[in-house]
């Protein structure tokens, strides 16, 4: 449907010119504006919009309150700023990054992001994402939201959360979900459908490690061979390896405990470690060494900026090891603390203890 006449030509002069052409527009009663302004929607979506906004910067009575009507519909229908191309709006600009804060990793990999935008006509916008270092985006939602509800929402967040969150540069917070959709396009996977609103505000995926995170430096070997004491923080009750992997070994763990055999307990420890390093050479590949360290990095990030350097210290300590290639991945104690650890769980979903769904390391968000 298009514009009725003899609108149509009041309406184009005043999309070519929105500042100057609403003026025009003045002659119209509110039935016809509403009803020429509906069509124009109808027939143009958000090209409309420029002039929708100067209306409601500069229309009077009637007039605003139609455009308010008609620009919340089109924000409702996802259209919340001019199309490439468009003319500006008395200076609008489009949504940009104010804040943005970020959780730590879970044993899956998962970390949930909040990234805190100035909307087209100054109201805020918050996107809330999870991602993954395996599987990119796993969730989105968002909309406008308040700065008093945000507030209450952030101390909600802190209040009840397992792992902690932290307030990070929102170039920084922007790359890591730049990273996650890089990951689709690698998977040949796509984004859940709600990420579509927020797409074109994370600018073109990127490729490479996500940036924010400190390069690893030279490791301590003294740090790292202590690394396996941040198995005892609560942020890391999550990190093993998939107990589902190691079920084999687990049984033969189980067997070697449970034999009649007199053996010493150095015999009983030399089978124990023989078990692990089976696990370790078979489960740790490059590939996975590479993920370990970064999330050890990411996390080292974390313990840093919640003011907890002896953690951090041991966290990059242990990502250097497991980065440097030299360095068997047997003789990393953190690595060797990941299969313990999956060997352990898988033992108690043997022994019908714990269920195997409940220590899954498949990418969900209940841990955060």
């Amino acid at each position: 449907m298009t514009p009725p006449e003899p609108y149509r030509a009041l309406l184009d002069a005043a999309l070519a010119d929105p500042t100057t052409g609403i003026d025009r527009l003045g002659a119209l009663s509110p039935g016809e504006l509403d009803a020429a302004l509906q069509a124009l929607v109808r027939e143009r979506g958000a090209a409309a919009l420029p002039l929708v906004a100067a209306l409601v910067e500069r229309g009077h009575g009637e007039a605003r309150r139609i455009a308010r009507r008609i620009r919340y519909r089109l924000a409702q229908a996802g259209l919340t700023a001019p199309v490439p191309g468009a003319r500006p709006v008395l200076g609008r600009r489009p949504p940009r990054p104010l804040r943005a804060w970020m959780s730590g990793l879970d044993g899956s990999g998962s970390r949930a992001a909040w990234i805190l935008f100035e909307g087209a006509w100054a109201g805020l916008l918050l996107c809330s994402v999870i991602i993954n270092d395996l599987e990119g985006i796993l969730e989105a939602a968002g909309g406008d939201i308040t700065k008093k509800r945000l507030e209450t929402e952030l101390r909600r967040l802190r209040a009840s959360q397992k792992l902690p969150w932290v307030e990070l540069p929102p170039a920084q917070v922007i790359a890591r979900v730049a990273h996650a959709r890089a990951i689709h396009a690698a998977r040949n996977t796509s984004p859940p459908a709600e990420f579509a609103r927020w797409e074109p505000l994370f600018g073109e995926p990127a490729g490479g490690p996500p940036a924010g995170a400190a390069p690893v430096p030279a490791w301590d070997p003294a740090l790292a061979d202590r690394s396996t004491r941040l198995f005892d923080l609560p942020e890391l009750a999550g990190w093993f390896l998939d107990p589902e992997r190691v079920q084999g070994d687990a049984l033969q763990l189980m067997e070697a405990r449970a034999s009649r055999l007199h053996v010493s307990d150095h015999i009983k420890a030399e089978r124990e470690a023989a078990i692990v390093s089976q696990v370790v050479e078979r489960e740790i590949t490059e590939e996975t060494r590479r993920r370990w360290a970064n999330r050890l990095s990411e996390m080292a990030l974390i313990f840093e900026l919640t003011d907890r350097p002896e953690a951090a210290a041991l966290a990059r300590a242990a990502a250097g090891q497991l980065a440097d290639a030299a360095r068997p991945a047997t003789q990393s104690q953190f690595a060797r603390g990941l299969a313990w650890r999956a060997l352990e769980v898988a033992a108690e979903v043997a022994a019908g203890r714990i269920s195997a769904s409940d220590v899954s390391r498949q990418p969900r968000d209940r841990e955060r």
